[in-house]
């Protein structure tokens, strides 16, 4: 059985299947949400910021190298990077670093992200109240 394939003349640059307004995330937001998946995409530094999550007030670093299956060059670069991005501060005690997890910080990446999400997931939603319009 043969299905007759529905065609349309368009110019060329002519858009067949994406509005100007259809897109919602502008270049800046995905450069942004890019950066933060990539910051929490880490293994080893979502372990880190869930041990400091579980502790109330600072864990010294000797106790995240305990911790975690990896070597403390390996830690101090990823607490670098997640202290970059404030998610983290330090506190310095003689030749130990205390840290502290940044949890306003982290709840706005949360935010940004959880809102991102919401706003792909409910795509369908929309192009539909488009379509019945």
């Amino acid at each position: 059985m043969a299905t007759a394939a529905i065609t349309t003349e368009r110019s060329l640059g002519e858009r067949c299947c994406v509005l100007p307004g259809d897109r919602r995330l502008t270049p800046r937001q995905a450069k942004s949400l890019a950066h933060d998946l990539r910051l929490l995409g880490d293994p080893v530094r979502l372990q880190i910021l869930d041990l400091l999550a579980s502790r109330p007030g600072k864990v010294c670093v000797c106790d995240l190298v305990a911790s975690l299956p990896v070597r403390q060059p390996t830690i101090s670069h990823h607490l670098r990077l997640l202290r970059r991005a404030g998610l983290v501060t330090v506190q310095r005690r003689g030749l130990w670093a205390h840290y502290t997890l940044v949890r306003p910080a982290l709840a706005e990446r949360r935010r940004r992200l959880r809102e991102v999400l919401d706003n792909l997931t409910a795509f369908g939603a929309v192009a539909r109240a488009r379509r019945a319009s």
